[in-house]
């Protein structure tokens, strides 16, 4: 690692923690703040958006400053143009999510931007090359294979921090632990990636700095770009770090699996795939009488420790790992729907 790394970790840090009451203020003078209203609002006042360009500019600007003073970010396996897609796909995201805040865009209009955002990142050569195999081997992903994957794979994790965002600090802190993660397998003798260290270990810094203002009771909400920004970039860096997509499904194995059996649900129903209820896990535990730091602190433990999992397991390992984690998350979400689920509210969209 180079010596300087710590300043600009801190950096991140402190911009984020500095910048977030500045952008609350302007989005509360520019009237883009969530209203609380009966349903799925679980706050009781109007809380400002904004803490996804916080985030963006706490991460963004200490990352041009090291490519603009040197090469550690580029001399690896990370080109100049990755960072160009990944800036025009966050930009992508957040200016969408501000006309959505805005405006309440329907989701015919706001698929588009996590769609556009896929594509800028994929276009400019952000590719998952190779898979491992569990047993041992690697396979190498023929450009329209790793076309699809990367793609499929960006827009999964844009829409699972998405859906995530509906309590205080849980997006924002299920992401940081991903961030970490990886920037610690990357610090492993193993891979020994310090580039993409540098870049995870500034994501989370702004992370933390961001979750001073948005943990439970919130003083800033992330706003849809800022939720949909936080999946698009841990996707990245799981990308870049090598495809190393097993150790962020560990990380957020149960949000995405919460996402995908909300969306068989309501297609088992009979219901418009975004259509708005109360069925997402976190609602459920609500629902069971936890409370949202206890549902907070749950989420965060299992994230950490399934993560963890991925710096002393080999690759077989972690697919048991995995499997344990989709048996476990069905049993337990089934179980708490069956119990606690109150069909008594439906919107139109979420």
């Amino acid at each position: 690692m180079p010596s300087w790394w710590p300043f600009v970790v801190g950096g991140a840090f402190v911009l984020c923690a500095s910048l977030t009451p500045v952008w609350a203020g302007l989005a509360k003078r520019w009237g883009i703040v969530d209203v609380p209203r009966a349903g799925r609002k679980l706050h009781a006042r109007s809380v400002p958006f904004f803490g996804g360009l916080s985030i963006f500019v706490a991460f963004a600007l200490p990352t041009l400053i090291v490519l603009f003073t040197n090469d550690h970010l580029t001399a690896g396996e990370i080109d100049p143009q990755h960072f160009f897609g990944f800036f025009v796909g966050a930009i992508v995201l957040l200016l969408g999510g501000v006309l959505d805040d805005k405006f309440d865009l329907p989701p015919r209009y706001t698929i588009l931007f996590p769609l556009l955002a896929a594509v800028a990142a994929v276009g400019f050569g952000i590719g998952v090359e190779k898979v491992t195999n569990p047993f041992g081997s690697v396979f190498v992903l023929t450009s329209g294979l790793s076309v699809l994957l990367t793609f499929g794979w960006l827009l999964g994790m844009t829409y699972t921090t998405k859906l995530l965002d509906g309590l205080d600090g849980l997006a924002t802190g299920v992401t940081m632990i991903g961030a970490v993660m990886i920037a610690l397998l990357a610090l492993s003798e193993d891979f020994f990636q310090p580039d993409v260290a540098v870049l995870a270990l500034m994501f989370a810094a702004a992370l933390v700095g961001f979750i001073l203002w948005n943990g439970y009771p919130a003083m800033i909400f992330l706003g849809e770009g800022g939720s949909t920004f936080l999946g698009f970039t841990l996707g990245i860096l799981a990308v870049i770090a090598g495809s190393k997509l097993a150790t962020i499904l560990l990380v957020v194995g149960v949000p995405m699996l919460d996402v995908v059996f909300v969306i068989v649900r309501r297609w088992w129903e009979g219901r418009s795939m975004t259509s708005g209820d109360r069925t997402h896990l976190h609602h459920l535990l609500l629902a069971a009488g936890l409370s949202q730091r206890w549902i907070l602190s749950l989420y965060l433990s299992i994230a950490t420790l399934f993560g963890a999992t991925t710096l002393i397991f080999e690759s077989w390992q972690k697919l048991i790992a995995l499997g344990i984690l989709v048996v476990t998350s069905g049993m337990a979400v089934s179980w708490l729907y069956k119990k606690y689920h109150r069909p008594s509210y439906e919107q139109k969209s979420e």
